[in-house]
């Protein structure tokens, strides 16, 4: 079969269908997709609130709990402890597909059964001391952070695994301990305002370095220790300069975080994409993939494509935060231990289902709502085996009709709000456009303002300064002047780490590192390498190498080297 080039339904911009996508849409029984991979990305995003956090009282015991959804959802909201209970029963909510003409779309009576079932107030299992936590668990002690498993004394993180006494770090993804703001890194310890760190300690402002300890302003390094603004030094002379920086000063890390940024654009040498251990395999971001086309943020990931911040998945497609053994999937979202299903927000450990929200421990279903331990049931009602064939094939035919099968959930029957989702932040609209789209609007997202206690222009210099009092007062953002408070745990790891009193909320520090991270999109370059002695294929002084890169051509004060040319120059 030929590729095809298509019109997507939704930005009316082309895309190509290659033949192997083909392939796969056969053997998941789908037609092909009428959005771009774009698009179809920012779907998923319109679906995945992770981060905005509401109080409300849970619908069943009555208790305030802390949720994605806000008390003006007209929704059924249980705190855990009650949806996971035995006082309530998901079959009970059972009703008929109505086939009535003309056609009745299955996403109008989708939703309708949405608006009924409880939904689950957060995901997040098996955690002490960390209810302000979403798509989490096995944690103790971790605040306002998400994705985050196996942690112990985070706070305002994401993406992090495995790791204890981390604040404002994304994408740590093992063994992280006394880290702040440091982004996508491993086995780091007592690390601040770096990236791209592996096996490293004490390393503050560094950007891609391996294997190094007490290193200060300095990129690309292997092994390294003492080195000061990429220079080396002896233990005594690094640490007599060390003692002329005022850390705990927000005026001087200021300054160092201009240099940091200076650093990386304009000195650093920049990966193409970030790939290691990986077998035939582009996006950036992917650890020991095999034939993984088109990824971003993905660990052992296998014969897939279009997929984002995934892990142990294997024959799937258009995933985004989805693994742990996933396997024969397309168009899910927020979904782990998933086999041969399509198009499912939030479900876990199931098989077999189709167009489900929240379904958990089930198999054999189609479109279900907070279904538990169910089998053949089709809008949360039972049936025997065979009629539930009989009956999906039939809405199946009807779907195809009204032109829904074969895509995923359309934002505008989102139990969330774009602007309280991750879309907000890859692909920031106004409230205008948003509307326009027939998705919708949250007003009650934007927090307060104008009612700090303390102003920014008067908070101490030097964190040492800072009194304990600060704990009962309210901030406000220099960036988005939106208030905000700490807490004990966090005033202690300022202190104790010497890092000055933060003026910029959690969202906003949260953004920074966001555009830290190389961009979920690929861009054909050349290689910038005009170095003599690295063997360029053309002879001459340039690299004549190109690749797909995912670092925005736009910004052209970076360098960015092939593979060849960066590890002749870095190792």
């Amino acid at each position: 079969m030929n590729s095809e080039t298509k019109n997507c339904q939704n930005c009316k911009k082309d895309f190509v269908i290659e033949p192997d996508d083909f392939g796969f849409y056969e053997k998941m029984q789908v037609p092909p997709p009428t959005w771009c991979p774009k698009c179809r990305q920012l779907r998923s995003y319109a679906w995945r609130n992770e981060r905005t956090l509401y109080r409300r009282n849970c619908d069943l015991c009555k208790k305030s709990i802390v949720t994605i959804y806000s008390p003006n959802k007209p929704y059924k909201v249980y705190c855990n402890t009650c949806w996971w209970g035995d006082d309530w029963d998901f079959s009970s909510y059972g009703r008929d597909f109505d086939f009535s003409i003309p056609l009745r779309p299955f996403f109008e009576q989708f939703a309708e059964l949405q608006h009924e079932v409880p939904r689950m107030a957060l995901l997040n299992k098996r955690s002490t001391n960390s209810e302000y936590t979403n798509h989490s668990s096995d944690n103790k002690n971790v605040y306002l952070s998400f994705v985050c498993f196996d942690d112990e004394n985070v706070l305002y993180s994401n993406y992090v695994f495995k790791s204890r006494d981390c604040m404002d770090c994304s994408g740590i993804r093992e063994m992280g301990e006394r880290l702040y703001e440091c982004v996508d890194s491993r086995k780091s310890y007592q690390c601040q305002y770096s990236v791209f760190l592996k096996d490293c300690s004490s390393c503050f402002y560094c950007y891609d370095c391996h294997g190094c300890n007490d290193c200060f302003m300095s990129s690309n390094l292997r092994n390294k220790s003492y080195v000061f603004r990429n220079k080396q030094c002896t233990r005594e002379a690094y640490l007599e300069k060390m003692k002329d920086i005022e850390l705990s000063s927000f005026a001087i890390r200021e300054g160092l975080n201009k240099e940091f940024e200076d650093m990386t654009e304009k000195e650093a040498i920049h990966r193409y994409v970030i790939s290691e251990r990986s077998v035939n395999s582009v996006g950036s971001l992917i650890y020991d993939c095999k034939n993984a086309i088109q990824t971003f943020d993905v660990d052992e990931g296998e014969d897939c494509k279009y997929i984002y911040g995934s892990s142990e998945i294997k024959n799937c497609m258009d995933l985004y935060h989805v693994g742990f053994h996933t396997e024969f999937c397309y168009g899910l979202h927020g979904c782990t231990r998933i086999s041969n299903s399509k198009f499912c927000h939030l479900c876990y450990d199931n098989m077999d289902i189709s167009y489900c929200d929240t379904c958990q421990n089930s198999q054999n279903l189609f479109g279900c709502v907070s279904v538990k331990k169910g089998e053949y049931m089709i809008l949360n009602k039972k049936y025997l085996k065979a009629d539930y064939e009989i009956l999906k094939n039939k809405i199946i035919e009807h779907m195809k009709k009204t032109g829904e099968y074969g895509e995923f959930f359309p934002p505008k029957i989102s139990p969330v709000c774009y602007n309280e989702t991750q879309g907000n932040f890859y692909k920031p609209m106004t409230k205008e456009e948003v509307l326009a789209l027939g998705w919708q609007w949250e007003e009650s997202v934007h927090g307060t303002f104008n009612k700090e206690t303390v102003s920014s222009g008067s908070i101490p210099d030097k964190i040492g300064d800072v009194p304990n009092s600060y704990l009962n007062e309210i901030f406000s953002c220099i960036d988005c002047s939106k208030n905000y408070n700490i807490v004990k745990n966090e005033l202690i790891f300022y202190k104790r780490e010497n890092i000055p009193f933060p003026r910029r909320c959690p969202n906003c520090r949260y953004k920074r590192r966001l555009q830290l991270r190389p961009k979920r999109e690929l861009w054909h370059q050349k290689c910038m390498c005009n170095k003599e002695g690295h063997n360029h294929a053309n002879g001459g002084v340039n690299c004549s190498n190109e690749f797909e890169t995912s670092n925005d051509p736009k910004d052209n004060s970076k360098k960015i080297y092939c593979e060849s040319c960066y590890n002749k120059e870095v190792y």
